[in-house]
């Protein structure tokens, strides 16, 4: 067996390089992965850019990993050597904080998290907290599975405890890396689903993916067309523009939400009349936990869900990821290793 390993590491900001380090062994409470997939995320840039509040160079980026489990430190019983599993963004919680004690690992206050506080999925090998994994369905391929792990898990979480239910008006905004996974849920959780993106050269993929409607936001007002419609229970933000997301409330019905996916670089602004006068509500949704990972899986298994991929060998990560901060990916870039 070999005793090294290839990464692609961050060595300072803004360069990737590929490097080779020694196969660690994993200490208690751990597993190693011989890493199959890994997904490219926007969230990477803040590991990338070096930005990343509390981080240290050199660092391997990503967190929708999918590879098997090849070694297990003392004290792992749940898992087995060959298994396969996935790891997402927040991978360990430290257990003692407020809101760990209240349940909420999500908001760990401590959080271990991939690609970030430790090595993440840009490698033919990771170490991961065996508390922090989740188990892979055979009818995923590595590929396919990694990208639910981050942009599947947010969509689908934040859908599903919206407290909707089935017929519910929903809207996506974005049908991107996070939007055209939010459609599919969204249509095959019930909801009549609307997507609202830029132009009409999106409107036959988004009835592909199940949207019911489609608004193109360059040729007519997306909130009015949506209160014409009813008003939307809710809507999940998933774009890249916070002046677009904040113009979206007034298409909200009474009570209805504007949930945010999506981190946009400006700021979002808002009218307090449609919030106050109607009781709307905005607020973010964050990824979810391991447990949350193998329900979102199965239930893309269970309705055939699938995120839209590009794959490119390990070595080429350099390149794949300026392609997705170009938007030129469609819709998520995944690297692949030679196993």
């Amino acid at each position: 067996m070999a005793k090294t390993y290839k990464a692609v590491e961050v060595s300072a900001p803004g360069i990737l390089r590929i490097v080779e380090r020694t196969i660690p062994e994993p200490a208690a409470g751990q597993v190693r992965i011989r890493v199959e997939a890994c997904g490219i995320c926007h969230t990477d840039a803040a590991t990338v850019s070096g930005t990343y509040p509390g981080l240290t160079l050199p660092r391997v980026p990503g967190h929708e990993v999918v590879g098997r489990v090849e070694a297990l430190g003392s004290g792992v019983s749940k898992w087995k050597i060959g298994q396969r599993v996935g790891v997402g963004l927040i991978a360990g919680e430290d257990g003692i904080c407020e809101p760990c004690r209240r349940g909420d690992i999500v908001n760990c206050q401590n959080p271990v998290v991939s690609g970030v506080t430790t090595d993440g999925g840009y490698a033919e090998v990771m170490i991961a907290e065996a508390r922090g994994i989740s188990s892979v369905p055979d009818e995923l391929t590595s590929a396919e599975g990694a990208p639910l792990l981050c942009a599947g898990i947010t969509t689908y979480n934040a859908l599903r405890n919206a407290g909707l239910r089935g017929g519910d008006l929903v809207a996506v905004q974005g049908v991107g890396g996070l939007g055209h996974l939010g459609i599919q849920f969204a249509r095959h959780m019930g909801f009549r689903t609307v997507a609202i993106g830029r132009g009409r050269n999106k409107e036959k993929l988004a009835k592909d993916l199940g949207a019911h409607v489609y608004i193109d936001t360059t040729a007519e007002d997306a909130a009015a067309t949506l209160q014409r419609m009813g008003g939307a229970r809710a809507i999940l933000a998933t774009g890249t523009s916070g002046d677009a997301m904040g113009t979206l409330v007034s298409g909200l019905a009474a009570h209805g939400k504007l949930i945010v996916v999506g981190v946009p670089q400006d700021q979002i602004q808002l009218n307090a009349f449609p919030l106050v006068f109607g009781g709307r509500s905005i607020y973010g949704s964050l990824t979810g936990t391991p447990i949350d990972g193998e329900d979102t899986l199965a239930f893309s298994v269970l309705e055939n869900i699938r995120p839209m991929i590009e794959t490119v060998p390990l070595e080429q990560a350099a390149d794949a990821y300026a392609r997705m901060m170009q938007g030129k990916a469609r819709f998520r870039m995944v690297l692949v290793t030679g196993q």
